[in-house]
């Protein structure tokens, strides 16, 4: 039983309503169902109160109040307003507070543009996205962190004598190829003893590794390999397939005296399938490979299951093959693959030939408008060091700058932005987070931005004339992160500005495609520079070293502990970048142990002329 006591405070006319009360039917009296109570207490909100219902049980104005503040308590533990049972919910409704159902509009309003603004503006929503920036970080973009650098950098003047030198081939080092051929390796047995599947995860330039080192653990275990299955990205969510990316045919001819390769199965193991891995344990799949795995590994788990069912599935297969005690075939082999194997498909050359094309011999304002007049000055820019031009590799993406823990004048905003973007990729495990920012750029563990790397090009002696091709998918801040770069390097060129859109068709949203892009340009260009080290700057790396090319590894902890000196005076900083760099210009260096063959491929692939 439920009673109203009390006199209502309401309009003048209902002060002298009788106090009512109230029976529940059974069921809801008996039901803890709290929205069949709130459906009974909303139906009691359109009495009559003009003509109450007589009151069988009244109660005495004590029993009434202290009924009423029990009320209120038991509605504030359970969370509704102390005075939306009682009289006052009534006041409410009738009397002359009428706020209610304008909050009910405005909450409905806030409801809806909640739910329309991830429709229309999905990038502001960007923090938990991997594959674009936020529009946020576009919005509150950081003003240049080196503006005193930044100022005289853009006012410049470097000696001639220093560009020809920064554009010069590098000399004869003293090294040239050496993957071998197949009259100096053993030959092939006569006879294989099965075939080889390896399922390849990550992004182009870890997948063709995969690639490298699948050849060598066929050549191991005397098997023949099926062209590699390429998984789709996570990240980008690229289907794109080994045929897609590389010429196949062209594969299989350049190792043909070296390996078996076949482009799909025959009839009798069409059931070994990605999915029918996927749906259990197999017998045939091996799982537990190591990282970095011996040959010796390979001979003791693979042959057996090679021998038993004449097929071995392995997956994951990423950095999965040592770099070390491998015999000397075999790391040639893994060279012979990466360098000359793995040729690119056509319409991703051509694509790539078009871009250098542009880059080299770009059409001048005068040419496009028919005309010798020039307003604006590009072109006298355009004309000097005509030929000529350079590769950035940004990777500024926004799990680089996340996984980083560095700070990036975004201010708190985007220091909170960054954290809860870690906390929920990688569950807030990155080893970086228990470093301070000082600390971190001390050690090197920074990437670079827009702005540093080019502050550091300039440094080198890069001029405002320099043509740039800038090689990246998605730069964290978008165009206005990039926007202090392009007023150091005002003919600073990408694939969207070189090329039209019927060209980029076949490769667009492609992130596989578009880096072999990249990749293609980068190896065509004169001098190479990676903002940040990574599978992209280490294959370049390595390929060029191998075909003896200008490449530029930034000296990250130099740049960190310069770019911590807010006082420092561009002849100064200048200074100390050409010095911190006199040796890091595509000089030949030696692998050492564990390192990777692939970014040093000397001496393992390389002869000393």
């Amino acid at each position: 039983m439920l009673s109203f006591g009390g006199p209502p405070r309401v309009h003048r006319r209902q002060q002298n309503l009788h106090h009512q009360h109230i029976s529940l039917p059974p069921a809801l009296s008996l039901s803890r169902n709290s929205e069949d109570r709130r459906r009974f207490r909303s139906d009691i909100l359109f009495l009559d109160l003009r003509n109450p219902p007589e009151n069988p049980h009244p109660t005495s104005p004590q029993r009434s109040e202290k009924l009423r503040r029990r009320r209120r308590r038991r509605r504030r533990r359970r969370g509704f307003p102390s005075h939306s049972w009682d009289g006052g919910f009534v006041d409410m409704r009738l009397g002359q507070h009428h706020s209610r159902p304008h909050q009910s509009r405005k909450a409905a309003l806030a409801g809806l543009v909640a739910v329309l603004l991830p429709v229309f503006f999905p990038g502001l929503f960007g923090p938990l996205g991997r594959a674009s920036p936020s529009m946020f970080s576009e919005w509150n973009a950081p003003k240049p962190r080196h503006l005193p650098l930044l100022k005289a950098a853009i006012q410049r003047q470097i000696p001639f004598r220093q560009q020809l030198d920064l554009w010069s081939p590098l000399p004869d080092q003293g090294w040239k190829p050496c993957v071998g051929s197949p009259t100096e390796d053993p030959p092939l047995s006569g006879k294989s003893l099965g075939y080889i599947q390896v399922f390849l995860d990550g992004g182009l330039n870890q997948q063709r590794m995969g690639i490298c080192d699948a050849v060598a653990v066929a050549k191991i275990s005397n098997a023949t390999l099926v062209i590699p299955h390429l998984e789709v990205n996570p990240v980008w969510q690229d289907t794109s397939s080994f045929s897609d990316i590389f010429d196949v045919d062209h594969f299989i001819s350049v190792l043909e005296g070296d390996i078996s390769i076949v482009k799909e199965l025959p009839g009798k193991y069409s059931w070994s399938t990605r999915e029918y891995y996927a749906t259990g344990i197999r017998d045939t799949r091996i799982k537990m490979a190591p990282v970095h795995a011996s040959a010796n590994w390979y001979l003791e788990n693979v042959l057996p299951i090679l021998q038993r069912f004449g097929i071995a599935a392995i997956s994951p297969f990423s950095h999965r093959l040592t770099f070390n005690n491998l015999p000397p075939n075999i790391q040639r082999l893994r060279c012979k693959v990466n360098f000359e194997a793995l040729a690119f498909v056509p319409h991703i050359r051509k694509l790539g030939e078009t871009l250098v094309s542009h880059l080299r011999y770009p059409v001048t304002e005068s040419q496009a408008m028919g005309n010798l007049h020039v307003k604006d000055g590009r072109e006298e820019m355009r004309n000097q060091g005509s030929g000529k031009f350079a590769v950035l590799h940004l990777r500024f993406d926004k799990d680089m700058a996340a996984h980083s823990a560095c700070d990036f004048g975004g201010g708190k905003a985007e220091r909170m932005a960054l954290a809860k973007y870690r906390q929920v990729i990688w569950q807030g495990r990155v080893v970086n987070s228990q470093f301070t920012n000082e600390e971190l750029r001390n050690q090197g563990r920074c990437p670079l931005t827009p702005e540093q790397i080019g502050l550091l090009l300039a440094a080198l002696g890069f001029s405002n004339s320099t043509r740039l091709y800038l090689a990246s998918h998605k730069v964290y801040g978008g165009e206005s992160r990039i926007s202090t770069l392009r007023k150091l390097f005002p003919l600073m060129e990408d694939k969207k500005s070189l090329s039209s859109t019927e060209e980029r068709a076949r490769v667009k949203g492609k992130a596989s495609l578009l880096a072999a892009v990249d990749y293609y340009v980068s190896m065509q260009s004169d001098v190479f520079i990676s903002a940040s080290p990574g599978n992209m700057h280490n294959a370049v790396l390595g390929h060029r070293a191998f075909l003896n090319l200008k490449t530029i590894r930034p000296n990250m902890a130099l740049l960190g502990q310069l770019f911590l000196n807010k006082s420092m005076e561009w002849s100064d900083f200048q200074r100390a970048v050409m010095e911190g760099h006199k040796n890091r210009q595509g000089h030949i260096r030696l692998r050492k142990e564990k390192q990777s063959i692939y970014t040093y491929p000397a001496p393992d692939c390389m002869c000393q002329a």
